[in-house]
């Protein structure tokens, strides 16, 4: 999609906005605020366009949110900016303390580097890429995106250009360009076309300069609620009855970039907040939630999640929930306040739902403890949705029967790549769960030490899905592949 044909800053500034352009008519969107000193510009805009004009009055929230969809989907394609960039700038004598911008939309006509990383951010967000990878090797750098959980190449910018993308970069997050010896992290709020996006920014000093990793968090997306993350319907029915229990701990694990805070924040906004006091505390806070107290961490003052969560218990909380259990203070600490009334949700790294109680009990927790506060532990991972722009059937291969069941239809999915999601063959994710109940006869294993293998087989006994079989329902639909599949669990 071309840019529309007035900048941003001009069409934001003075109120106009091309809504339509044909060869004999155009539509003009007005705000119906329209001040005296934007008539002369709305006169300039009607004798450019040259033809006859329909000019439309809207009111002030109608045309803000008409400009941000005509805006925030037009493209500058970074790897050409980064090329022209490239060629534009003296390589010897770059500027790097650049000023900070607004919204990257009106910053057309900046310096090069300004352009440059704003044109790899504005790229990024209207791509929903959850983040951004500046790597810097011998003789280029390299520019990558992950996008629906992989990292795609986007850009190779040249190598002298490195050290000033990564200065400005650390000016927009507030960091010392002086230290490139340490790694540093920092905090960006920008906007595109008004959308808010928060930007957590890390540096990492290597062996041919800093890498830069940028992850994003559009505060402008819904969050999603219990039925919207792809569970069983019998899941979201026990894992919203775990919610209920008055008091326990309640985990949620995978690896990183797994889904875990997103189900957490749709636990919560599944409980009332009027009636119950509910306190979290992360790092970072990623999203606001009405009603909740949020608490995030941080180590420079000494305020860990340890600390943190002493002072919570001070606060008289109903529920509490813990972006991470990291060590034996955390565990303990969630731990002591289940037992003493208190629903604690909390994540935590493993690979499945069996080991996060034997990684707990190798943190020091007392197994006879756990056995007495643990609920129920959700494993999950993300798997990518097809695209349905260009998904098509296909038969099933002897290899794909083998490896996932006799179970499945004579017919799978797969989809060759398109426009619409830019060759991958997928677009968007949804989760695939494997949902523990903790009942009497697992916290009796749990209270003698029974290893995982035990566990994972009483857990199956009593009808827990693992993640490849849970997975299974989204193949005969067409919502996700068998390659897919087997990628994310790799059983």
């Amino acid at each position: 999609m071309s840019r529309p044909p007035l900048p941003y800053a001009f069409a934001k500034a003075h109120g106009i906005l091309i809504a339509s352009q044909g060869p004999t008519q155009a539509t003009l969107l007005v705000r119906d605020d329209l001040r005296t000193e934007s008539l002369a510009a709305l006169a300039e805009v009607r004798r450019t366009l040259a033809v006859p004009v329909n000019i439309d009055c809207v009111p002030l929230a109608s045309f803000q949110a008409r400009l941000a969809e005509a805006y925030s989907g037009s493209e500058d394609n970074a790897a050409e900016i980064i090329a022209d960039v490239g060629q534009e700038v003296d390589l010897t004598q770059l500027m790097t303390e650049l000023p900070a911008v607004e919204d990257l939309l009106e910053t057309q006509d900046d310096a090069p580097i300004i352009r440059m990383i704003n044109a790899l951010l504005s790229q990024a967000v209207r791509q929903a890429a959850s983040d951004v990878h500046i790597e810097p090797f011998e003789h280029s750098s390299l520019v990558r995106f992950r996008r629906d959980g992989v990292l795609v190449d986007v850009a190779h910018p040249h190598r002298a250009l490195h050290a000033a993308m990564a200065s400005r970069i650390k000016i927009m997050a507030s960091l010392d360009i002086a230290e490139k010896r340490q790694p540093q992290d920092g905090r960006i709020s920008l906007r595109l076309a008004g959308r808010e996006v928060d930007v957590r920014v890390s540096t990492l000093p290597t062996t041919w300069g800093e890498r830069i990793v940028l992850r994003l968090l559009d505060k402008g997306s819904s969050q999603r609620s219990l039925d919207g993350l792809g569970m069983a319907a019998d899941t979201v029915e026990y894992f919203a009855a775990l919610l209920r229990e008055p008091h326990g701990i309640v985990l949620v694990t995978g690896p990183t970039g797994s889904g875990k805070s997103t189900t957490l924040y749709a636990a919560l906004q599944a409980m009332d907040a009027q009636s119950s006091n509910i306190v979290t505390v992360e790092d970072p806070v990623e999203y606001d939630l009405p009603g909740v107290a949020q608490l995030q961490v941080n180590a420079r003052i000494g305020l860990t999640f340890g600390k943190a969560l002493r002072a919570i218990l001070r606060q008289d909380p109903d529920v509490i929930m813990i972006g991470e259990i990291r060590d034996l203070e955390t565990a303990q600490i969630a731990v002591q306040a289940s037992l003493t009334g208190h629903l604690v949700l909390a994540t935590l790294h493993t690979n499945d739902a069996a080991s996060a109680v034997t990684r707990l009990v190798d943190m020091g927790v007392e197994p006879f403890l756990l056995a007495s506060s643990l609920r129920g532990v959700l494993a999950q991972r993300l798997v990518r949705k097809l695209c349905p722009a260009c998904r098509r059937r296909q038969a099933i291969t002897t290899a794909e029967r083998e490896l996932l069941g006799n179970s499945l239809p004579d017919h799978l999915w797969h989809a060759p790549g398109c426009a619409e999601c830019a060759g991958s063959g997928y677009s968007g994710r949804t989760g695939i769960y494997e949902l523990m109940v903790a009942d009497d006869s697992l916290r009796s294993l749990i209270h003698s030490a029974a290893d995982e293998t035990r566990l994972r087989t009483h857990a199956r006994a009593q009808g827990a899905r693992s993640l490849r079989e849970d997975g299974l329902r989204f193949l005969a639909d067409g919502i996700s592949s068998a390659e897919e599949l087997l990628r994310v669990t790799r059983e």
